[in-house]
């Protein structure tokens, strides 16, 4: 099952005022953007704004594919909780707006999480833009947005276009002489927040999806790369495509204190490995430890690194420099000689394997032994960090980490690349 990010955000000049919004839908898997919704609606408030905007969004995530998973995230507090069962919805611009929005996908596909507003920069900017176009008597046009480009940690490349240098960001307060506005229009944002949650908001009864913060005990992957073979200290690269090497003398050590670490902390409940030899064997020492037995699933498998397979870093970039540099530019480029898998199919595979593993073990500790390029993918997901942070992340051999997943779809990194247990 794909899954979508849906980010969202809406804005009026004025409170109500001429109003806009924005919406981008982006790949789960690999942070790529996949469609851009903005339109200026008249004059409205911020909150019926935000709310068009989320269901904007939600429409072009449904138009790429209906049957997918899909987390909206939005620096809308009242949306949120509203949109969760956690307030209710009492103002009646809002109330149709709320019933279109549960509309657009089932309940059970469909999660809400906040966000500050300056993780929020690609939506907020695309509403600004409808914003302008409406100023002007235009409506917002996808050829002429600069949005994604100027948005902070986009993933998407600047294509050729430069930046503007003399159309600073527009806020959501307008400027006029001798007045200061706030940045941004910050504070009209949070006074209209406050301001709806005290007069629309109260809490809702304690009953049905996410209507309660205590949302039961959380699935929680405790994340363990295999011990070291004789290609590891020499950092070649060993993927799925190659010869599937054995543990070497060091790497069955480092299994043996990883399993008596594990069976100390006596959490485990469930052990789940990559079918390679190597994270089955550093499985069976945990499982010998534990009294468990252990599930074999090829969705953990290693990237398969395609001719790079048992080569140095340096023995590619040697052999195949144009080939590196592309793959280290892009997470859709795969490893040369064909048949390979580039990170953006790993992360595709690894989203689809974890939801999986989460429906299996719900509310469980689950040991899943793996290796460098499907745990980091998991971290990655998990905090919503871009496809570039794997090469930003150290992972050692027979680490640990930890991932916690929880019934409204958010997910926590508790422990990452943890080696105590090997001093």
């Amino acid at each position: 099952m794909r899954e979508f990010i849906v980010e969202a955000d809406g804005g009026s000049r004025g409170n109500p005022g001429p109003a806009g919004y924005g919406a981008v839908v982006i790949d789960a898997a690999t942070g790529e953007t996949l469609a851009e919704r903005a339109e200026y609606i008249g004059i409205a408030t911020n909150n019926v704004a935000e709310y068009r905007g989320l269901v904007a969004g939600l429409r072009a995530a449904h138009e790429l594919d209906p049957a997918a998973r899909v987390r909206v995230r939005m620096d809308s507090k009242l949306v949120v909780e509203q949109l969760s069962g956690r307030w209710k919805i009492k103002h009646p611009d809002m109330k149709p707006l709320a019933a279109e929005a549960a509309r657009v996908f089932p309940p059970d596909r469909i999660t809400y999480e906040w966000m500050p507003r300056e993780r929020n920069k690609h939506a907020d900017r695309l509403a600004n833009e409808a914003m302008d176009a409406g100023r002007r008597g235009e409506q917002w046009s996808p050829s002429a947005s600069t949005a994604e480009l100027l948005a902070p940690g986009s993933a998407a490349p600047l294509q050729g276009r430069e930046e503007p240098r003399d159309q600073p960001p527009q806020s959501r307060t307008p400027t006029t002489p001798g007045s200061a506005p706030s940045p941004r229009g910050e504070a009209t944002k949070s006074e209209d927040d406050a301001r709806a949650a005290r007069n629309v908001a109260t809490p809702a009864p304690s009953t049905g999806w996410g209507a309660t913060p205590d949302m039961g005990a959380p699935t929680t992957f405790v994340l363990l790369r295999h011990g070291e073979t004789p290609l590891t200290p020499q950092k070649r690269f060993s993927g799925s495509g190659g010869t599937d090497p054995s543990l070497s003398d060091v790497g069955r050590e480092q299994a043996e204190r990883v399993a008596a670490a594990l069976a100390a902390r006596g959490t485990v409940q469930a052990i789940v490995a990559s079918p390679l030899t190597r994270t089955r064997q550093t499985a069976a020492a945990v499982a010998a430890r534990l009294g468990l037995d252990v599930a074999i699933e090829d969705g953990l498998r290693e990237t398969d690194f395609g001719a790079w397979e048992g080569l140095t870093f340096a023995e590619v970039q040697e052999r195949y420099p144009e080939d590196l540099k592309t793959w280290l530019a892009s997470p859709k480029a795969e490893p040369t000689g064909g048949g390979g898998e580039s990170f953006a199919a790993t992360a595709r595979r690894i989203a689809t394997t974890r939801d999986k593993l989460i429906a299996s073990y719900a509310g469980r500790t689950v040991l899943l032994v793996s290796h460098v390029t499907p745990i980091k993918s998991l971290v990655r997901l998990a905090i919503g960090a871009p496809p570039e942070s794997l090469y930003r992340m150290e992972l050692s051999a027979a680490s640990l980490s930890a991932v916690a997943y929880y019934a409204d779809g958010n997910a926590s990194l508790r422990l990452f690349n943890d080696t105590s247990h090997l001093r």
